[in-house]
């Protein structure tokens, strides 16, 4: 009996040995420090980036196009991503717009939120603090998955403020995903998400951003290596971790039909994050809308094909 509990220790000795020997390799091999904020500026903030302090975070933002416009064009960006996801929609919309954005708290260069609360509520007024720092009275409003989610719910606080909104792909209605980044699972699995917040492998970035592509090819190394690089931002990643336990917060959906504004609901036809049932469900609610599917796009149309998806909101903000 002596014999068979000190081999079982033994075992369980070598088994522990043998776990925390693979930790170890797994943490030298793709744990990564924080990237210093200075460095990420550097690469990803020159101009016309902007900086503003609210609520005791450097908010990172752009406004570029027609500064004499006083009803600019409001992008939002979704979980995960900055407010370069829009790149080459401003592009062509600089020309003829004013167009704002900025990196939402818990990404990009802006940072985590101080309380780290994530609910839709602290983001809303995280906009209207924004926009105010602004000077802005009205806008357009147009925001991607969470950024959609916000976007509606801040129009059903602030109906004055908002003339117009697009819905990219928007969050709000219970979530119905076919297929979730990885990086998403993760973050929501107790314990292992821990292990997210400091080893990060550049291959669950990658998978992560492939994920929410219908054409996978279009997912470049300059593309992985932003998404990356941002997500390494001090904060980021345990804002990430932050941000899906508030996944399953319940949602107003029955305000949804209280929007009275002009909306055009733009939706990739792959999404499979949020899928395209979701879009007809907005379609249905909304008593003022425009509904657009983008054939053979993915849940960030704006990145995946710019021409195509900036068609349809270059002639909803023109009628």
């Amino acid at each position: 009996m002596r014999k068979r509990i000190e081999k079982l220790i033994k075992v369980s000795l070598l088994s522990i040995g043998i776990l925390i020997a693979l930790f170890l390799l797994i943490a030298l091999l793709y744990g990564h420090r924080d990237i210093p904020v200075s460095e990420l500026k550097e690469k990803y903030a020159p101009s016309p980036s902007l900086f503003v302090s609210i609520g005791g975070m450097d908010v990172h933002y752009r406004n570029e196009g027609n500064s004499s416009e006083s009803v600019p064009l409001v992008l939002i960006h979704g979980t995960g991503s900055s407010l370069h996801t829009f790149d080459s929609w401003v592009d062509e919309l600089k020309k003829d717009y004013r167009v704002i954005r900025m990196d939402l708290p818990g990404f990009g260069l802006t940072g985590p939120f101080p309380d780290r609360n994530y609910s839709i509520e602290n983001y809303v007024v995280f906009i209207e603090d924004f926009l105010s720092s602004q000077g802005i009275k009205s806008c357009v409003l147009a925001g991607n998955s969470l950024g959609g989610q916000i976007a509606w719910r801040f129009t059903v606080k602030n109906p004055q403020t908002v003339e117009k909104l697009i819905l990219i792909d928007a969050a709000g209605y219970p979530r119905a995903a076919k297929s979730e980044p990885i990086a998403f699972k993760i973050a929501g699995i107790p314990l292992l998400n821990k292990v997210l917040t400091f080893i990060t492998p550049r291959s669950i970035v990658r998978s992560s951003v492939e994920n929410v592509y219908a054409d996978k090819t279009k997912v470049n190394e300059v593309l992985v290596d932003r998404y990356f690089d941002l997500s390494l931002r001090e904060g980021n990643r345990q804002a990430l971790v932050d941000r899906i336990k508030s996944f399953n917060d319940p949602d107003p959906i029955g305000l949804i039909k209280t929007i009275q504004k002009p909306t055009l609901v733009l939706w990739g036809e792959k999404d499979l994050l949020i899928p395209l049932e979701i879009a007809h469900r907005f379609h249905q609610d909304l008593p003022n809308d425009s509904l657009v599917i983008l054939k053979d796009l993915g849940h960030v149309p704006m990145e995946e094909s710019p021409v195509e998806s900036l068609g349809p909101v270059l002639s909803f903000l023109d009628n």
